[in-house]
């Protein structure tokens, strides 16, 4: 893939036509790409980072956001077909994680190349997700947006804020509480898991679980923080993904950091 060629769902804000690897992060619930330009612009020169872009905000707000989970990674795993001149690891975080998980799984069955490696955070495994109705509540789910820190404290009290993500807010949640992930070891691909040692959504038991859904190994690192760990320790985060890059041809998967 040429990161100059436009599509729609993928955002290359720092293009690396030399890179030998990429990571392709999926957004949290209510998140953008945009989110995600610190860490894709502080990866290792070989390393290019492609950020999913979903319907409904920053540059595709007038598109309708997608409120089911087959009607969102039906058509991304289409288009991250585009990646297939070079290894690439996916990144997904809180409701990146599963949307991550899902691609994943339609991959394989598709005949497409399957990512060296699913990295998960702030999600717990499959088994031990349920589902919730915060979307049906307004005040329920912009309480929870603030809680978990995921934006900074000050934008949230701009006036017209909240009227202007609500939307896609709405949209997510019910998206995330309708979700049912499938039981068993549904993927082949090694499997790390991140959590903030802070997560009131997530501890050791929930990450632990991810090595249920894989055949292949498992690990799991925790950081300090809670839910948005990756925005309040971003260095942190990327010094340990560059150490399992290095690390990927570990035969056994394990955390060396």
């Amino acid at each position: 893939m040429s990161t100059d060629v436009p599509n729609p769902w993928l955002r290359g804000y720092f293009p690396r036509p030399g890179a030998t690897r990429r990571i392709v992060f999926f957004p949290h619930g209510g998140g953008a790409a945009s989110f995600y330009r610190p860490l894709v612009r502080d990866l290792p020169e070989d390393v290019e980072g492609i950020v999913v872009q979903y319907p409904g905000r920053e540059d595709r707000l007038g598109e309708p956001c997608c409120t089911d989970m087959p009607g969102l990674v039906e058509p991304l795993a289409k288009a991250l077909t585009d990646l297939d001149d070079r290894p690439v690891w996916f990144f997904g975080h809180s409701m990146g994680a599963s949307v991550a998980h899902e691609v994943t799984r339609l991959l394989g069955p598709a005949g497409e190349a399957l990512p060296e490696r699913l990295i998960v955070s702030g999600r717990p495994g499959p088994a031990r997700q349920h589902p919730d109705d915060k979307h049906l509540d307004d005040g329920r789910l912009w309480a929870d947006v603030c809680q978990l820190g995921g934006t900074d404290a000050r934008l949230l009290q701009l006036p017209g804020l909240r009227e202007m993500l609500l939307p896609v807010l709405r949209a997510d949640y019910r998206l995330v509480g309708g979700y049912r992930p499938g039981a068993g070891r549904d993927l082949s691909v090694p499997v790390s898991v991140c959590y903030g040692t802070e997560d009131p959504e997530v501890d050791a038991a929930d990450a632990a679980a991810w090595a249920e859904a894989t055949s292949a190994p498992t690990d799991v690192t925790e950081f300090p923080g809670g839910h948005f760990y990756l925005r309040t320790g971003h260095d942190t985060l990327t010094h340990w993904l560059a150490g399992r890059l290095d690390d990927r041809t570990d035969p056994a998967g394990r955390n060396r950091g």
